[in-house]
């Protein structure tokens, strides 16, 4: 559990409540003025200027040429819920400056893979596309690139990813995670990146647009912030708390339709709302082999169409809740059949030629999450080659794992540090679990090495703000029932948007005994807790789909258990409640 402030760290807070000053020490705020920055972010103050990306100005002067002489463009976006906002974006910019010369290609999943390769680039050139501007891609596509260079198409990529040591051969590249960018803010997503892109256009030529009419793509780069695995701080803080405003008005019919649809009102949207809804059911087109299903629906300007896109895309994300929650429980079952005997080991592999890599992302992440290990799990893609995805337990980089195994293992990978897209070449299957393995101790025992050297010159640094790693540092603060209310929920609040590196405050409630438990829906796979407080008030502990949690089999009215949960304001069928969101029970 956090250590409480001392004094002179409470002072640091005036205005601010005990609970909200605890809360913002312990997430690196250590002043009024940096607490001010982050509960109140501001655009103008807390965004920075474009051009300090390297080769923006070069990239948006060649896209400035294009629109003037009448290139025809193509916008390549990656398939997920990062780069299909982006590809909407640009075209949503193009439209409104009133530029129709372009093309949008988001590449199948399964047939072509991650980035951009080069039956997609034969593809445009026969359309005649001189000028191509990837989004979310490109870092890693060097002989797909350098294709497209043979056949006349200047390129721009717009990346996020780690870099290779070798660059492809583009005209420019976006990319804060170059070793030579000067940009202050590395941990932008896709299409935060080509966000700034547009930025860096509208600085040298506004094309008749009102000053600040970009600020209305923010409910684009927001859902692309929330849904990718990038941090809630700096910048991103910026884009996903006033991308929340715009989403909640935002005109765009195919959102408001897939909102109406699934009973989520857009005035009361949250980031839960879009990461747990709305994510999935954009993500799912590209996993079932749609990709450009999900785009429609971002750029749909009818009802009738936006209405379809919506219902068809929620239809095909239950196919595929079905389809990987099979996979979930087969990955789990091989990961324990396989190494009962001898334990688990640090990196998990796993493959099957059946299995389809479009979906192994998502039984990667949830493996990740039970075994507290990266996970990575292949399949065969539509060529016949072997291509997968891993994740990260959170501690481990997995694009520096990759790298550290012998050249000739992997065909290709790219992605940042939580996650990740490979290809595995020919016969290197086979070895690719041992190779991980021992790519990961040496990394781990380095990595040991230089925190003992570390412990040894400043003994004082271990442990310097009180945690120890283990499971109890996931709890921010004790608390009565009777502290949670209108005014607690709205404290809390203040620290929203939440998300990676900014995760939902907890909090344990210790000896609360619940006065009813019931389980809900469907198939009765949810369950609520009741608690009665001292001024004989009700507050509800929700766990979705928590009824197969093992401590779901323990609870009963009247017993005492530990509470560990978040605080929320509901707006479930239009009325606000507050009420805790169960993270776990000691019962």
């Amino acid at each position: 559990m956090r250590k409480m402030l001392t004094i002179e760290q409470r002072d640091a807070f005036p205005g601010y409540s005990d609970a909200l000053a605890h809360l913002m020490f312990h997430r690196g705020i250590r002043d009024a003025e940096a607490a001010s920055r982050f509960v109140r972010p501001d655009y103008e103050r807390d965004t920075h200027d474009p051009s300090l990306l390297k080769d923006a100005d070069k990239a948006a002067a060649r896209i400035i040429r294009a629109i003037h002489t009448g290139e025809k463009i193509a916008i390549y976006s990656d398939y997920d819920c990062d780069g299909i906002p982006g590809a909407a974006m640009f075209h949503d910019f193009f439209r409104r400056i009133g530029y129709t010369n372009f093309v949008t290609y988001i590449p199948h999943r399964h047939n072509e893979g991650f980035g951009v390769n080069e039956g997609a680039i034969d593809e445009l050139a026969s359309q005649g596309v001189q000028l191509l501007v990837t989004i979310d891609c490109g870092i890693s596509d060097k002989e797909a690139i350098a294709h497209a260079v043979e056949k006349g198409i200047e390129v721009i990529v717009t990346d996020h990813h780690e870099p290779p040591a070798e660059l492809p051969p583009a005209i420019a590249i976006v990319d804060p995670k170059q070793v030579d960018c000067a940009y202050p803010d590395k941990g932008l997503c896709g299409t935060g990146v080509a966000y700034k892109l547009i930025q860096a256009i509208l600085a040298k030529d506004r094309f008749g647009l009102k000053e600040g009419h970009e600020k209305w793509l923010l409910d684009l780069v927001g859902i692309a912030t929330l849904s990718d695995m990038v941090p809630l701080t700096g910048e991103n803080r910026v884009f996903a708390s006033y991308g929340m405003q715009v989403l909640r008005k935002s005109p765009r019919r195919g959102l408001r339709k897939l909102l109406s649809m699934l009973r989520i009102s857009q005035e009361h949207l949250t980031e839960d709302d879009i990461a747990f809804m709305v994510t999935p059911r954009i993500n799912a087109a590209s996993r079932m082999g749609v990709p450009m299903d999900a785009f429609d629906l971002l750029v749909a300007d009818d009802d009738e169409s936006a209405a379809r896109t919506a219902e068809h895309l929620d239809r095909i994300n239950n196919e595929r809740k079905g389809i990987v929650a099979s996979l979930v429980k087969e990955v789990k079952r091989l990961v324990h059949d396989r190494h009962a005997a001898d334990g688990i080991p640090s990196v998990i592999v796993l493959g099957n030629p059946d299995w389809r890599p479009s979906l192994l992302g998502l039984a990667a992440n949830s493996c990740a999450e039970e075994f507290r290990r990266p996970v990575f799990l292949w399949g065969r893609d539509g060529e016949g080659g072997y291509k997968g995805s891993c994740r990260s337990e959170g501690a481990t980089h997995v694009v520096e794992l990759m790298r550290a195994v012998p050249a000739g293992t992997f065909s290709e990978f790219g992605g940042h540090h939580h996650s990740g897209g490979f290809g595995v070449a020919g016969d290197a299957i086979h070895y690719l679990e041992d190779r991980l393995n021992a790519a990961a101790h040496a990394m781990n025992a380095k990595a040991a090495q230089v925190a003992q050297d570390a412990a040894g010159a400043h003994p004082s640094v271990a442990g310097a703000n009180g945690d120890s790693g283990d499971s109890e540092d996931m709890i921010d603060l004790e608390l009565t029932l009777d502290r949670v209310d209108a005014r607690f929920a709205d404290d809390i609040g203040k620290l929203a948007p939440f998300g990676m590196g900014n995760r939902k405050p907890v909090f344990l409630f210790r000896n609360v005994s619940p006065a009813s438990v019931r389980r809900f829906g469907k198939a009765s796979e949810h369950i609520e807790l009741g608690f009665k407080r001292a001024d004989g008030s009700s507050i509800a502990a929700i766990s979705f789909f928590g009824a197969a949690n093992e401590w779901a089999s323990r609870v009963s009215p009247g017993k005492p258990v530990d509470l560990i949960a978040s605080v929320e304001k509901s707006m479930f069928r239009g009325r606000p409640e507050i009420r805790l969101r169960i993270v776990d029970v000691e019962a």
